[in-house]
């Protein structure tokens, strides 16, 4: 610390000891308490008889009677010692030189302060919007009394801090087309890499249509067709923006328009801005109008101190001053009500120019925080004179799409344990202040005797519950497991400002662990578009759920679904992953996520889904089989991730998607079918290569050859007969099992293999890694050559080799070709050329979609080519290559039927 730093803490720890304090030593600790940690192998600070974590920051407590020192900021900062461990060292700084100027010649210190601030009816906008600066870089309210943010990791938080934050006021377009609207809605951006999701309320309008982003020239870069349902919260994401769009809405010069497919066709619209108040928003407001289609409106954007009971607000308002009037200073009353009784006004001069205004409502009782929690406080912006214009709006907690949830582990316990338990909860908070649960825990060593949401205990023996839910928890059947479904119908203000900020816990206590066997924090998990967060409850993930059951202290749970596409979309989080040693290694591999079908009597082929690197890992599956949509179908199918220290599985959850049937598996079929043969053809140039179909051997005594098959096959019901009781008892081999072929092969044997309907690949050969059940498939690499003319001397062969000295080369088609124009064989069938034809494909039939021809003795095989269709919705009739427009084809079916009167007229 710098010397004018420690001599300023030392001069106050010496006059706290002049003025007759008992204690012995200054009550201002200037070094950290040489006392054992808290927790054996957690690094941190002692300080002042108080725990805090690594890049903890906070205001020294002098205790009575001076109490906190607000111009004090400590900060635990992490230090590596010589061996490479990791160790806190606490350092304070004085605030006070960082404060801004006031403006006005009379400023005033508010209690919980450390900077003067002009006094009400001051033009006290930069004062307010300098202290929501300092609330804003954790150096002034966010001194962390109640909790801290960077409990959360930096690793936790690595893909929120990449994101950034967007909010838009839409209103009335006033010159549009369109018949004005008096609608208002909020909406609230988050852009990852290239997608912007966004959150959508609106009130004083019917449920909008059609959601339109609009570039900086007002063309259309993006359309959003709203889903019908009965609430005004609309999520939607817009997926792989361009460059170009991605730098306008940097740029904030992109715009959002929402209209109405009613009679009324509404519309309103605004402009898409960054906004520093975001990130600590936690109580929010839509300011409306009573006037019709006055194209007034705004949000207000509230947040409370973590220690005084100030409400910080910022406020975005819209159409509220005369036009042509944006640069006039117009007074406005700013009133905090209850009942349209008025409780706080603030009065300020602003204009149009102004993009928003900040203010702070000091020291609300605790009848306001009541009303504050219930949603019953009504925010008002009214302009003064003789036209004056006023909009208003209930405050309730901040709304959006995210999902609130916790994933509870015994890793994460007050004392750390490794159960292979799990608990899985989902929160929903309402705008009255009530806050809905439903959790589900699994796997415990014994009853729960306690489940209760609460803070971070500053000290290990002292918890700090908030809410006692265990009266809701029903324990099932099985051993360790229970849910609980319920409500809080009281949740203070403070605590609603603290679960958004996510600094609230969920705590299971068992009869063997009474103070905790899981916990877990309560998260805000952003919404990235994932539509069965908003319909369906996550699957738990255990180590108990692992075949064998793994003691691990590491749980997590997940949501998975199948689009119309037959698209497995999944996304997982996880609590108490093993961790690098290492801190400094953000991107470190915490393990692998995989899905596989829990069938024990095979070989349990699994398939990588991503790698975890922090607590959350998401993604889309496209290439699933037939067979693992049936197992999900069924319920048989499993998710699992997979660790360094438990490489077949650390902790697993069983999951089902019930909307998948046989029809749709018909489908899926095609579609492979379809897509194989694109992928043939363009590996080949369009050119097709036909190969002989190699047969695999058989070792069954008595084989049958189906008609719509090349190749024979063993006859199961001989076989079935013959199978000895023995071999029943024996069991399935150990060995590996192969998706093409869909056969058992044994540890160490290698085989070319079999992908239909192209028969077996020459060119690659697979091996079966031991008793791991691991297929490995490498391509063949052909020696080199040294004559000039090599040749393939039969059509299955992969590599070519050089001719005899004494036999010329024969090209493979001059063995087949006679003299003159040369014909084409394409499977068993010659075509001469020029000659056309659809293939035929064994199970599917005749390709309809597909014309092959002979030119010159080589196949050739083209797609029908389908016209660009500018319709939304197409539809594809049964029969047809291409699909149509809906309204060409009703079109065509109203000229077949005019065409057919007409014949019938004139007969």
């Amino acid at each position: 610390m710098e010397a004018p730093r420690v001599l300023w803490i030392l001069s106050c720890a010496f006059i706290a000891s002049a003025l007759g304090s008992r204690l012995k030593t200054p009550a201002l600790p200037i070094q950290p308490e040489r006392e054992p940690m808290i927790s054996k192998g957690l690094s941190g600070c002692s300080f002042g008889g108080r725990f805090y974590s690594l890049e903890d920051t906070w205001h020294p407590d002098l205790g009575e009677p001076f109490g906190v020192m607000h111009c004090v900021m400590c900060h635990c900062e992490p230090q590596r010692s010589r061996r490479g461990k990791v160790f806190g060292k606490v350092s304070c700084r004085n605030m006070k030189q960082d404060c801004p100027d006031p403006t006005c010649d009379d400023p005033v210190l508010l209690p919980g302060h450390c900077c003067k601030t002009c006094p009400k009816g001051n033009s006290g906008r930069k004062e307010a919007e300098s202290l929501f600066e300092f609330f804003q870089e954790k150096d002034d309210d966010l001194h962390k009394s109640y909790n801290d943010r960077s409990y959360i990791s930096s690793e936790e938080n690595s893909d929120r801090d990449s994101a950034a934050d967007f909010v838009a006021v839409l209103t009335g377009v006033t010159d549009s087309w369109l018949p004005s609207s008096s609608g208002v809605a909020r909406a609230r951006f988050t852009l990852a890499r290239t997608s912007l999701t966004f959150s959508i309320t609106f009130q004083r309008m019917n449920r909008p249509s059609l959601i339109t982003f609009l570039d900086s020239e007002g063309n259309t870069a993006f359309e959003f067709r709203v889903p019908q349902a009965d609430t005004d919260m609309i999520c939607g994401v817009w997926k792989n923006l361009p460059k170009s769009h991605l730098r306008q809405l940097e740029a904030e010069q992109l715009r959002v328009s929402m209209t109405t497919a009613d009679n009324k066709k509404e519309e309103i619209q605004g402009k898409i801005i960054k906004h520093r108040a975001l990130f600590a928003e936690t109580f929010s407001a839509i300011l409306t109008s009573d006037e019709v289609h006055s194209g007034m409106g705004g949000i207000a954007m509230l947040t409370l101190s973590d220690t005084e009971n100030n409400l910080h607000f910022i406020l975005i308002l819209q159409g509220l001053f005369p036009h042509g009037s944006s640069s006039v200073k117009v007074p406005v009353r700013v009133k905090l009500l209850y009942r349209q009784h008025l409780l706080r006004e603030i009065q300020a001069n602003i204009s149009a120019d102004d993009s928003d205004f900040a203010e702070v409502l000091a020291d609300l009782n605790s009848r306001e925080l009541f009303w504050l929690s219930r949603g019953q406080l009504q925010i008002s912006v009214e302009t003064e004179g003789q036209n004056s214009r006023q909009i208003s709006g209930y405050i309730s907690g901040k709304r959006s799409c995210d999902t609130l949830q916790s994933v509870m582990s015994s890793g994460s316990a007050l004392t750390p344990g490794k159960t292979g338990g799990v608990g899985s909860a989902v929160f929903t908070l309402h705008h009255n202040g009530s806050l809905d649960f439903q959790v589900l825990v699994a796997g415990l060593s014994s009853a729960v005797v306690g489940m209760t949401i609460e803070m971070k205990p500053r000290r290990r023996s002292k918890r700090s519950v908030l809410y006692d839910i265990t009266a809701d928890f029903s324990a099932t059947e099985e051993r360790g497991s229970g849910r609980a479904l319920g409500s809080c119908g009281r949740v203070e203000a403070r605590h609603i400002h603290m679960l958004l900020q996510n600094e609230l816990f969920i705590n299971i206590a068992t009869a063997e662990q009474q103070e905790s066997e899981l916990r877990g924090q309560i998260r805000m998990l952003p919404y990235n578009g994932l539509d069965a967060r908003q319909t369906e409850l996550p699957v738990p993930l255990a180590g108990q759920f692992v075949s064998p059951p793994v003691r691990t202290g590491a749980a997590g749970h997940a949501w998975v679904s199948v689009d119309e596409q037959c698209h497995l979309h999944y996304e997982i989080v996880v609590n108490g992953l093993s961790k690098s040693e290492d801190t400094s290694v953000s991107a470190h591999l915490h393990g692998l996520a995989e899905i596989g079908e829990m069938d024990d009597s095979s070989t349990n082929h699994k398939r990588l889904l991503t790698g975890f690197y922090g607590q959350q890992a998401q993604g889309v599956l496209k290439d699933i089989s037939v067979e693992l949509l049936r197992h999900l179908d069924e319920g048989t199918a499993y998710i699992q991730v997979s660790t360094k220290m438990n490489p077949r599985g650390e902790i697993r959850g069983r999951v089902s998607t019930k909307n998948i049937s046989i029809f749709d598996l018909h489908i899926i079929y095609v579609t492979e079918v379809n897509f194989a043969y694109d992928l043939f053809e363009s590996l080949q140039k369009k050119t097709v290569i036909c190969d002989p179909v190699i047969c695999p051997a058989l070792s069954c005594p008595h084989t049958i050859q189906p008609e719509d098959q090349c190749c024979p096959i063993c006859d199961e019901k001989k076989e079935s007969k013959q199978t000895t009781a023995a071999e029943k008892v024996e069991g399935d081999p150990e060995g590996c099992y192969f998706e093409g072929d869909q056969k058992m092969h044994a540890p160490g044997t290698t085989w070319h293999p079999f992908v239909p309907p192209f028969s077996y690949i020459k060119c690659a050969v697979c091996t079966c890694k031991g008793s791991t059940g691991e297929v490995h498939c490498e391509k063949l690499t052909c020696p080199p050559l040294t004559c000039s003319r090599p040749i393939r001397r039969n059509p299955s062969d992969c590599c070519k080799e050089c001719p005899a000295e004494d036999t010329p080369p024969l090209e493979d088609d001059e063995m087949m070709q006679a003299d003159g124009t040369r014909h084409c064989k394409f499977g068993n069938n010659y075509y001469q050329n020029s000659e056309h034809w659809h293939p035929r494909v064994p199970l599917v039939g005749e390709m309809k979609c597909i014309t092959c021809w002979c030119d010159h003795g080589v196949t050739k095989c083209q797609k029908k080519q389908c016209p660009l269709l500018s319709c939304s919705n197409p539809i594809r009739r049964e029969g047809k290559c291409c699909p149509e427009c809906i309204e060409d084809f009703m079109e065509k079916e109203e000229m077949a039927k005019m065409v057919e009167k007409k014949k019938n007229w004139r007969h």
